[in-house]
């Protein structure tokens, strides 16, 4: 599916922002809907499941965060958060429960515009020549078609940034990454993102290979960044 030809749901309680942001995607060729809180989207979902959804954290009735919980229950539908404060504790725990990117108020439409488009590129893009289709060390498999990572058998409920920073790391196990590296290979060299993005990142993905047993995916290079780990199941 081309970029152009997916969805997006603009959730706020702002009607201007709506607007705005429908106006701008729209402009660069994406349909937009749009819902004014947390229950709208989840019953705008489940009529027709959009690609990406632009989720605003502080909204009356259902909250953002809420809403987030919700649609990861559901599957791995990619999230962008929208909030008005720059609060560190609502950045970190948008990127915990598994935003795809996070964008604060105030903001360029066309940075939005330009988020969206690099999610939904990772989305649909086909993966690189040079990298094989399938990747296994130890317990971690990865298929990079299906985009899928599994723990011995198991799969693992990965976002699909989660993937794609794991399937980095798999495409040179010798390599330590830093964290630019990671956001270059990620999302694009130039992508604006801070490290304690890439950190809240590595922390989820940790956290979710951990509860399968898959405690040394990912192994940390102090002072350096990141990179595979043994992937044995043993605790480094």
């Amino acid at each position: 599916m081309a970029i152009m030809q997916c969805t997006v749901l603009v959730v706020d309680d702002d009607p201007h922002i709506r607007e705005l942001l429908a106006f701008a995607l729209q402009k660069a060729g994406l349909a937009t809907r749009e819902a004014a809180d947390g229950e709208a989207a989840l019953a705008d979902m489940a009529e027709r499941t959009p690609d990406l959804v632009i989720l605003d954290i502080n909204m009356p009735r259902m909250d953002g965060i809420e809403t987030c919980r919700r649609i990861r229950a559901q599957g791995d539908l990619p999230v962008l958060f929208l909030s008005s404060r720059d609060d560190e504790i609502d950045r970190i725990l948008g990127m915990e429960l598994g935003a795809d990117d996070y964008v604060t108020k105030p903001f360029s439409p066309r940075e939005v515009v330009a988020r969206v488009a690099a999610i939904l590129r990772r989305v649909h893009r086909r993966p690189p020549p040079q990298t094989p289709g399938r990747f296994s060390i130890g317990g971690l498999s990865l298929d990079a078609e299906g985009w899928r990572a599994k723990w011995r058998g198991v799969e693992a409920p990965l976002t699909v940034t989660e993937f794609s920073i794991v399937r980095t790391l798999a495409d040179a196990p010798a390599r330590v990454f830093t964290r630019d590296a990671i956001i270059d290979r990620v999302y694009g060299p130039g992508f604006a993102m801070t490290d304690r993005t890439i950190d809240s990142h590595i922390r989820n993905l940790r956290s979710k290979f951990a509860a399968l047993g898959g405690v040394d995916v990912i192994e940390t290079r102090a002072g350096v960044g990141y990179q595979l780990g043994q992937c044995q199941g043993e605790a480094p």
